[in-house]
């Protein structure tokens, strides 16, 4: 009889990881197009402020997810750290390329 609660509560939390990890990958794009579209106005502090928020969800999504999904969050998520190193440099122009590419990625990882 504990068997079928101890079921039901594996699949629920199953469910949520995919779910947690679809929230955050969109949360993560979300940030990381307002970063890119920032970054082609030339303000890189705005850059690196959207981008830091998409790498924070980013990363939180790779932990959660599995396979290529995990791999694309972990790839957007380098790319977002070099457009935040870019960004604090002022280069707006390098910042927009790898928040492009994490935009990419992380687009990937959700097919």
């Amino acid at each position: 009889m504990k068997t079928i609660p101890a079921l039901l509560m594996a699949g629920l939390v199953a469910f949520s990881a995919g779910s947690f990890a679809e929230d955050h990958a969109a949360a993560a794009l979300e940030h990381a197009q307002a970063a890119a579209a920032k970054g082609k106005e030339g303000n890189s502090d705005a850059l690196v402020e959207h981008a830091g928020m998409a790498l924070e969800h980013a990363l939180a999504g790779a932990i959660v997810s599995k396979g290529k999904a995990k791999n694309h969050l972990e790839a957007a998520s380098k790319e977002l750290e070099e457009a935040i190193d870019h960004g604090n440099l002022k280069h707006a122009d390098k910042a927009t390329e790898h928040t492009q590419a994490a935009i990419e990625h992380i687009k990937a990882g959700a097919k």
